[in-house]
């Protein structure tokens, strides 16, 4: 894998491969999107000084260069608006899951779903990979939308899934499977 890259979604947006040069916008971003983003990502206490992403950004660059998983950073018309990334890829079943956040002031316009249907044409295709999942708190309906629009099966629930600060939530499990991706009608979305 190279050590930089980009995975270009429309003439608008793209993905680029997580590196230091989006540090300080990545922490503003993570920073003024803080109490948003609290309601559903159980992280953001353990992020509140600069050095936390930066020291964020290191681990994952290890990460990619190990093969373990890529995290991209979302550009949106020159801006950085969110992040969409692989939690740790099972290379022997060729398997990931997707894990994704975005400002809020980027909300309603599909830049999530169409970064995700990239990503997914990127795992299928370039990573060989056979099965994708996306986990999401079983309340939280923004999120699980991107899975729905894009055609991943609803696979179930696991109770008590997540400890997000001060209680647990259920996630529902989606998958999708190359041989699905690859049979599907493949979803344009033109916003």
């Amino acid at each position: 894998m190279s050590d930089y890259f980009r995975l270009r979604i429309d003439d608008r947006s793209e993905l680029e491969l997580l590196n230091q040069s989006h540090a300080e916008e990545l922490f503003e971003l993570l920073d003024i999107n803080r109490e948003y983003l609290r309601e559903w990502l159980p992280w953001l206490d353990n992020n509140r000084h600069f050095q936390n992403t930066i020291d964020f950004i290191k681990i994952s660059q290890g990460q990619y260069e190990n093969n373990e998983t890529v995290q991209f950073v979302l550009v949106h018309r020159g801006e950085l608006c969110g992040v969409v990334g692989f939690h740790k890829i099972d290379w022997l079943n060729r398997s990931t899951s997707i894990g994704y956040w975005l400002g809020e002031s980027y909300q309603g316009k599909g830049l999530i779903t169409k970064a995700c249907s990239k990503v997914l044409e990127y795992s299928f295709g370039r990573m060989g990979l056979n099965r994708i999942e996306i986990r999401c708190a079983t309340e939280n309906l923004k999120s699980r939308a991107i899975p729905e629009r894009l055609g991943f099966k609803d696979e179930g629930i696991i109770r008590d899934a997540e400890w997000l600060y001060d209680h647990y939530v259920d996630h529902i499990i989606y998958g999708m499977l190359e041989s699905q991706w690859r049979s599907s009608e493949k979803l344009v979305i033109t916003r």
